[in-house]
């Protein structure tokens, strides 16, 4: 065999070993992604069960208020109080059959309320309890009218704490959301461009995700652009709003009609200086309310 042909076979040999361990590598990301596909079928599946049980759960808190008969309870204070737990409860439970399984933030939340909703209830059948003996025992003795007075106020003060707990837990329900962001570099003519010298707008695209317990009516969004080095992109000194008290840059703002239902629009900065290289941050803030912030990257 001349030279030339061992070095033909040797080639063939290399080529042959090549392709077999490319199929190799190709078999294994296969059967790796098919794996992932079966790991997220199944979780899913949890998810689903999991939201599924929660429903249950919130049906049968809605069964047990129903229970309680106020033309029974001699207290119109802690009468109000029930009957807006209980529409609090069929609130959130028609929010949940209305939240995507994916959802696992929310339905964590709505998990959480769940429990605060029944500690709250707990105290209220105690209340109840309290009160019925209370009555009884100041029909029988005007001695203990003072203290069973006491006593009472000091339920109904409890019950008012307990009230503006529950009040808290409705805001940070009712709090809108981002839930959809993406950046988009335009050039002159309004078109995506990831030319760094090209960019001369930035496109904000959001969606405002379905809130059914936020108070509709027309509101303002605030678009907040933070640069890499940590200043506030802004056009004027006086673009500000009320935040926690007090009055923070903003960089675009944009009115808008929320009747509960998705929406979704776009915001835009007119790019009039040396854009900045690095990462940014968008934060987007409604009725006093952080409701989304995201990165994002400009690159050279």
């Amino acid at each position: 065999m001349t030279k030339k042909s061992e070095k033909k076979n040797t080639t063939k040999v290399l080529l042959i070993s090549l392709i077999a361990a490319l199929l190799l590598v190709t078999a294994y990301l296969l059967w790796t992604n098919f794996q992932q596909k079966n790991e997220m079928k199944e979780m899913v599946e949890l998810m689903e069960f999991e939201k599924e049980q929660l429903e249950d759960e919130y049906e049968e808190l809605a069964i047990q208020f129903d229970g309680y008969q106020t033309p029974n309870i001699h207290n119109d204070s802690l009468v109000e109080l029930l009957s807006q737990e209980k529409q609090r409860v069929q609130d959130l439970l028609e929010e949940l059959r209305i939240t995507k399984v994916t959802n696992a933030r929310r339905i964590a939340e709505l998990k959480k309320e769940l429990a605060t909703v029944r500690q709250v209830m707990v105290s209220y059948v105690h209340q109840i309890d309290s009160l019925d003996r209370t009555n009884k025992l100041l029909v029988k003795e005007n001695q203990q009218v003072k203290q069973q007075y006491q006593e009472v106020a000091r339920q109904a003060q409890q019950l008012e704490e307990e009230r503006t707990q529950l009040a808290e837990v409705v805001s940070r329900a009712s709090m809108l959301e981002i839930s959809h962001f993406h950046m988009t570099p335009l050039n002159k003519r309004d078109r995506k461009t990831t030319i760094y010298n090209q960019i001369q707008k930035l496109q904000f695209d959001y969606t405002i995700a379905r809130n059914i317990t936020n108070k509709p009516g027309m509101k303002t969004l605030y678009l907040r652009i933070t640069r890499p080095d940590g200043e506030v992109m802004q056009k004027t000194v006086d673009d500000v709003f009320k935040f926690e008290n007090n009055e923070i840059a903003y960089s675009v703002a944009k009115d808008f009609e929320y009747e509960g239902e998705e929406v979704a629009g776009a915001l835009y900065w007119p790019v009039e200086e040396i854009l900045q290289v690095g990462f940014y941050n968008a934060d987007f803030f409604v009725d006093g309310e952080l409701i989304g912030s995201f990165p994002f990257e400009i690159k050279h």
